[in-house]
């Protein structure tokens, strides 16, 4: 009798989960319907990334790399692109997992895997030593850039980094949906249904002090961060982000040799200014440091033109211009 009960049970509970995994995969391609891709494709090192371009082509090339959760219109959304599309060849990537850019399984896709990738896209669409701005997690891959391959670029702006490692909670809360089979599981049945409770508050907190754009939230809508292949995504990069920054923070001197610009936001709930960016700017010879006061993780928004500013001073002093002048805007 027992034993029947118990069989029941597991038969109840996996037509559960697959009723749930059917509903949420029905929920992700209807997102994808309603926001369907508005860029370009090329396929580097066998994935297929996404991007939008725009901006002038004999312009400075300049290549946007969005953070964790998000996708390239994020950039679009902070009107950063169209800044900068004024006077600049402007490229924003999905990157891989995110927004229309595949991840397959074949690579563990750590902030190198990903620039590998990058950096053969920057040779297929003839982006000629870009500088490359990296937002949160992109940062990262705009740092491994800069690293792997320092004659593909120009110079770098890092805005809202991670770059030390520390203690996270948040790591061990997004992470599990990247372990083998289990994650599979939860990726699939509860994670998009607790990420649908938790999403409006976290969001909230990237953008704190400052309230949530309405453009943010149509560019970057909740659904398709929520699509399962993207919460691996997410998680994956949340599970390696600490120790990919213990592994190269003794060689951030090395990118003293290119113009590099760090801004944040000084009310940063999600990244510590202090422990991070400051500390980031002190490793790195000549670099440039901007805390803009009141403004929180997404500063990008909140600074649209103070950030473009600064990517376009980073490209003039790339091609021979101004060197960039040392200064804290810190409150």
């Amino acid at each position: 009798m027992a034993t029947s009960r118990k069989a029941t049970v597991l038969a109840a509970t996996a037509a559960t989960l697959a009723a749930t995994a059917l509903f949420n995969r029905a929920s992700a391609r209807r997102a994808e319907r309603r926001h369907p891709p508005q860029g370009r494709f090329v396929r580097a090192g066998g994935v297929q990334l996404h991007y939008r371009e725009g901006g002038r082509r004999d312009g400075a090339p300049i290549v946007l790399l969005h953070g964790n959760a998000v996708r390239a219109e994020d950039w679009i959304a902070s009107r950063v692109f169209g800044l900068l599309a004024e006077r600049h060849r402007v490229l924003a990537f999905d990157r891989p997992g995110y927004g229309y850019s595949e991840r397959p399984r074949d690579r563990l896709w750590t902030a190198e895997a990903q620039a590998v990738v990058l950096a053969e896209a920057f040779a297929q669409l003839d982006i000629d030593r870009p500088v490359v701005v990296g937002h949160s997690w992109g940062t990262l891959v705009a740092v491994a850039l800069g690293l792997d391959y320092p004659k593909a670029v120009s110079g770098l702006v890092l805005v809202s980094g991670y770059h030390f490692p520390t203690a996270r909670a948040d790591v061990a809360l997004f992470s599990p949906p990247a372990l083998p089979v289990v994650g599979d599981v939860i990726r699939y049945t509860s994670g998009p249904l607790l990420g649908r409770l938790i999403a409006p508050k976290m969001i909230r907190d990237m953008f704190a002090p400052a309230p949530v754009p309405p453009t943010f939230t149509a560019a970057v809508p909740v659904p398709l961060m929520l699509r399962p292949w993207q919460v691996k995504a997410s998680a994956e990069d949340a599970a390696t982000m600490t120790p990919r920054a213990a592994t190269v923070a003794g060689r951030y001197g090395e990118l003293g040799r290119r113009p590099v610009s760090i801004v944040a936001g000084g009310e940063d709930r999600i990244v510590d200014v202090g422990r991070q960016s400051a500390r980031l700017h002190r490793a790195i010879p000549g670099s440039d440091l901007r805390v803009i006061p009141g403004l929180g993780h997404m500063v990008h928004h909140g600074a649209p033109e103070m950030v473009a500013e600064t990517v376009a001073a980073v490209a003039a002093a790339a091609s021979g211009g101004a060197p960039l002048s040392l200064q804290a805007l810190s409150s």
